[in-house]
């Protein structure tokens, strides 16, 4: 069960709960500042739930992070607790994936609608998180964020219409992910969640990998024994973590995830880092 003020106290929103375009902003952007993405557990062999009691109890209660299909749904359940009108959609996410591979269709993000507008929201992304809504049907327009520029465009020579979200890194377009508009319902949802948190060769089994978005706009990310602080494609700091105190550390003071030293040797048993 969603408990409403639970939820904003854990992101900070003091705000009207009202089903308002200005609402729908505060919020998004308050949980994408708030509730880091996190592979901790399939990182450590563990199961992912994504039932709500059990996404509310971890993200909310525990005051964990994760990753899209538990984000996502725990936003999408809140919005609609609001009373906003909320799809969640499928995509392919082709950021940071190797060229030469086409990636699975293992992302879900949401589509809110607003007086008949629809708006992207996605606080499940990692590193590449939006920094704001962007217009989903507005395609082929540059839509500034919080400090980037973002836009979707048509992929030519598809069967059916497809798009591709990208953000700008100077003066060069990253593609982010693809999508067809087509909903990502519940059962998919969770042949997806288990290829990501559970099969051998998804990146969330072999990688530490830790992300949150800033008010600032800038953005800390945590990959294996990398430590990185930019603002767009712009490094403003970098650290290399050493040990598991160390790595302790920057996990409570830059992404607010406290972690006792046993769970957190369980959770990179893998060897990612020296274990004292």
């Amino acid at each position: 069960m969603i408990d409403l003020d639970q939820y904003f106290q854990r992101i900070g929103y003091a705000g009207v709960a009202t089903c308002e375009l200005a609402t729908l902003r505060s919020i998004v952007l308050a949980h994408a500042t708030s509730i880091p993405f996190e592979c901790l557990d399939p990182l450590a062999g563990l199961a992912v739930s994504i039932e709500i009691d059990a996404i509310f109890e971890k993200l909310v209660c525990r005051r964990r992070g994760g990753y899209c299909f538990e984000q996502n749904a725990l936003l999408a359940a809140v919005l609609r607790r609001v009373g906003f009108e909320v799809d969640e959609l499928s995509a392919r996410v082709w950021y940071n994936t190797p060229a030469g591979t086409t990636p699975p269709r293992t992302h879900v993000f949401l589509a809110v609608t607003v007086d008949g507008i629809r708006w992207l929201a996605d606080c499940g992304l990692g590193g590449s998180t939006p920094c704001g809504l962007m217009e989903l049907d507005r395609i082929g327009v540059d839509q500034p964020l919080l400090g980037e520029t973002r836009r979707i465009v048509r992929i030519d020579g598809r069967l059916v219409p497809t798009f591709m979200h990208q953000v700008r890194h100077g003066d060069a377009w990253s593609d982010i992910y693809e999508f067809t508009g087509e909903a990502m319902p519940k059962s998919d949802q969770a042949m997806a969640n288990w290829w990501a948190g559970s099969h051998p060769e998804s990146k969330f089994r072999k990688n530490l990998i830790v992300a949150v978005l800033n008010r600032d706009g800038t953005r800390y990310a945590l990959v294996n024994k990398e430590f990185v602080h930019r603002r767009s494609s712009e490094v403003l700091e970098r650290i290399e973590i050493g040990n598991l105190d160390h790595l302790l550390d920057l996990l409570c003071e830059r992404f607010g995830l406290e972690l006792p030293k046993p769970d957190a040797a369980a959770f990179l048993s893998g060897g990612i880092l020296p274990q004292d």
